[in-house]
């Protein structure tokens, strides 16, 4: 991957398409958008191929980030990071998704990756 210095920001391209990113929302996705994207994401992959492993398939997951909590005395740095799951299915066992979260958490690399530096918070609710 390789990032281009534009005006306001950097640019890449990728399989997807362009990706602009910049520290101010005006022009592109700052950076800490995606630190916190690539974690959700990681997560609700990682959670869903769990559940499936686990014999309880999710219709859906939608995932909501609930907080991220910054500190601007420290460059801005991500602390906090609170992820909400709404798992959609029909045979999802509540009494195993503490174990389900903890494989997850376990399993996603860039949860891995930030562990020991940000505050991972993830809850969940299921619907039929």
């Amino acid at each position: 991957m390789k990032f281009e210095m534009t005006e306001n920001g950097f640019e890449t391209t990728t399989a997807f398409g362009q990706l602009t990113i910049s520290g101010n929302e005006d022009y592109g996705f700052r950076p800490y958008q995606l630190l916190v994207s690539s974690v959700a994401v990681c997560s609700g992959g990682v959670l869903r191929n769990i559940l499936e492993k686990m014999r309880m398939p999710a219709e859906n997951v939608t995932i909501e980030v609930n907080e991220v909590l910054r500190n601007p005395e420290m460059a801005n740095r991500v602390e906090k990071i609170h992820l909400h799951f709404i798992i959609k299915g029909q045979h999802i066992d509540e009494s195993k998704m503490d174990k389900v979260f903890e494989l997850t958490k376990k399993n996603c690399s860039m949860a891995q990756s930030v562990i020991d530096s940000i505050e991972l918070v993830e809850t969940y609710e299921i619907i039929a």
